[in-house]
């Protein structure tokens, strides 16, 4: 009797524990979509009745919609990067292109990994490829989906730009061959960021209004990632998360696209959060939030700690009755790139503070559009909102002094047109372009050295080293017009002056690889082989298996007729999968100088059989 009754309380325990392993929650998946360039005004649900969004519609119909979302930044990587970490501009660094991620920040993508995540990135534009403009954005991800580093096309699509019906694509592709989850999932959608070239039928159908085009384009995407998740049958218990990364100028304050002003028409985004199983489905938040505090909400969410300090918080308190406004603080440093003066601005209680060599102060409940400028330096309200900025930011009297980026929006307006021509391989537009702002300001050295970078690659060396000259005797401290302006003088054979200009440029920045490989050829050209031999060491040094760079040592070792010494430097190199035709030819003649022929011919046998 006693035994059946332990036996019944076994079994009872047993169902007990089995019933609460069923019952616990699986974590939720978790989908970013990031919509670039994408103002909150010119979204359907948020009031805009000149366009359709029925995709963006709906999921705030399921979801929360943050009706007054701001952005730190009014440029892709840096906005991205707040997103991607929870951190403010000066907190997380990368306040430029190109400009690593510290790996003291932690990432989304490495925080959810840490949890048994599987995660996915996938991107619309060349300028978030972590191989290139974005460094250290892909840390966390089991695939991050770059661009091709060589790409034969002149078009833009696939080369500089994805469609956002291709990026989602990818993204179903990654996710149904790899089924398991959880899944964090980031697809980032292009299209709405210039030049605007929408898809028809939206080419037509908003044929006068093409930003709207490509914003309607953007949210098909997003309607077709969201039925293959609903079809998949992920839809129901996912977090799914969709926000601009910034907006768009559209001629406002003069700004034609975006990156130099904090006005509203750049930082105000669109933000829908969709919580497992709709909670809290149609709730809109009329309190302020800023997109640094969209990866706190996410850990939330998930069940996730962070694993430091983030200077968002979560939004989850809104979900359940909080209506607090919170401080959003902008920062823009892409102005420096043009020699102006970084912005900063704080928006709280109804008014928007810029910091900028002529302040700027906005009541914006009586001035929305940011028109009629307040300020005035004893006006005790500036104080409390300049102590509100980062310490770092309070009082920068030394970029302050710097022009006022008001001043020259017009220049920047060119500068941009250029860039993007450039881009579309439309080399005329872009001379044009970069004439105009020179009359505007003959001493810009950004459209000198896009100038020089056009002659340039048109072949015209001579005039490619003027404009760089020009452009180093305004900004004497810039490496890369440097480079330029020894390359372009390396071709018309003026080697003493290339080689004066890249040994400045790499007094400036001494990792450069390319201008150590080419200074170590200018060298040899001027006959001084061990200035090339040191130099071709230290550009292996950056890279050690560049074979380009053991070549560039080979060779020096050879006019200086240390034979031996050059076929011990090939010969690791030679057994490589890198190994070229060209290595194995200066191969031969290292061996042939030191006499062993038999070696010398198979050298150059191996060379003509790679060249076929």
């Amino acid at each position: 009797m006693k035994s059946c009754l332990a036996l019944a309380l076994c079994v009872a325990v047993a169902g007990l524990v089995s019933a609460q392993v069923r019952t616990k929650p699986s974590p939720p998946n978790v989908f970013l979509i990031t919509i670039d360039t994408l103002r909150a005004d010119h979204v359907h649900c948020y009031g805009y009745e000149k366009i359709k969004t029925p995709a963006l519609d709906a999921l705030a119909a399921d979801g929360v919609r943050f009706s007054q979302a701001f952005t730190p930044s009014p440029i892709t990587n840096t906005s991205h990067t707040t997103i991607l970490t929870g951190l403010l501009p000066s907190s997380h660094g990368v306040t430029d292109f190109a400009i690593p991620l510290a790996s003291s920040h932690a990432t989304w993508a490495e925080l959810l990994k840490g949890k048994g995540y599987h995660t996915g990135a996938f991107i619309g534009a060349v300028i978030l490829d972590a191989k290139s403009l974005a460094p250290g954005l892909d840390r966390g991800f089991d695939f991050y989906d770059n661009f091709p580093e060589h790409s034969e096309s002149k078009s833009r699509w696939g080369r500089v730009e994805r469609r956002g019906m291709d990026v989602v694509q990818h993204a179903e592709t990654w996710l149904t061959a790899h089924p398991a989850g959880p899944r964090f999932v980031w697809v980032h959608v292009y299209d709405p960021h210039d030049p605007y070239e929408p898809p028809a039928p939206y080419s037509e159908i908003y044929k006068d209004r093409l930003y709207d085009g490509e914003i309607a384009y953007a949210d098909s995407a997003l309607g077709n990632f969201i039925q293959y998740l609903k079809k998949s049958a992920w839809y129901e218990n996912s977090v799914i998360i969709v926000v601009g990364d910034h907006g768009e100028g559209l001629g406002e304050h003069h700004e034609e696209t975006h990156g130099i002003f904090l006005y509203d028409s750049t930082t105000h985004v669109p933000l829908i959060v969709k919580l497992p199983r709709q909670r809290n489905a149609g709730k809109v938040i009329e309190a302020q939030v800023r997109t640094l505090d969209i990866l706190p909400t996410a850990l939330d969410l998930a069940g996730v700690a962070a694993s430091g300090v983030l200077d968002g918080k979560s939004l989850t308190p809104y979900f359940s009755g909080d209506t607090s406004d919170r401080v959003a603080i902008g920062e823009t440093d892409y102005p420096l790139r043009f020699g102006w003066a970084p912005l900063r601005s704080v928006r709280s209680e109804g008014l928007k503070f810029i910091q900028a060599p002529r302040p700027e102060l906005y009541d914006l409940h009586a001035d929305p559009e940011e028109l009629k400028n307040k300020y005035q330096p004893e006006d005790s309200t500036i104080q409390k909102l300049k102590s509100l900025l980062p310490v770092k930011d309070s009082d920068n009297k030394a970029a302050q002094s710097l022009p006022d980026p008001k001043d020259n929006i017009e220049e920047q307006n060119l500068l941009h047109q250029a860039m993007i021509a450039s881009d579309d391989n439309r080399t005329s537009d872009a001379r044009a372009a970069l004439e105009k702002a020179l009359e505007l300001d003959p001493k810009s050295p950004t459209a000198l050295r896009q100038l020089g970078e056009l002659e340039f690659q048109a072949g015209e060396y001579a005039k490619a080293a003027g404009h760089l000259k020009r452009a180093r005797e305004v900004r004497p401290d810039d490496a890369t017009a440097a480079f330029l302006q020894g390359e372009a003088l390396q071709k018309t054979g003026d080697l003493a002056g290339a080689r004066d200009a890249l040994e400045q440029s790499l007094k400036l920045v001494p990792g450069q690889f390319e201008a150590r490989l080419l200074l170590s050829q200018t060298y040899l050209k001027l006959n001084d082989a061990k200035a090339a031999e040191d130099q071709a060491e230290a550009a292996l040094l950056v890279q050690p298996e560049n074979v380009d760079a053991a070549i560039a040592v080979a060779r020096a070792q050879i006019a200086d007729h240390r034979f031996a010494d050059a076929v011990e430097t090939l010969k690791p190199f030679s057994e490589s999968k890198s190994a070229s035709a060209e290595l194995f030819e200066v191969l031969a003649q290292s061996y042939a100088g030191a006499g062993r022929e038999a070696d010398a011919q198979r050298a150059m046998g191996q060379a003509e059989r790679l060249r076929k």
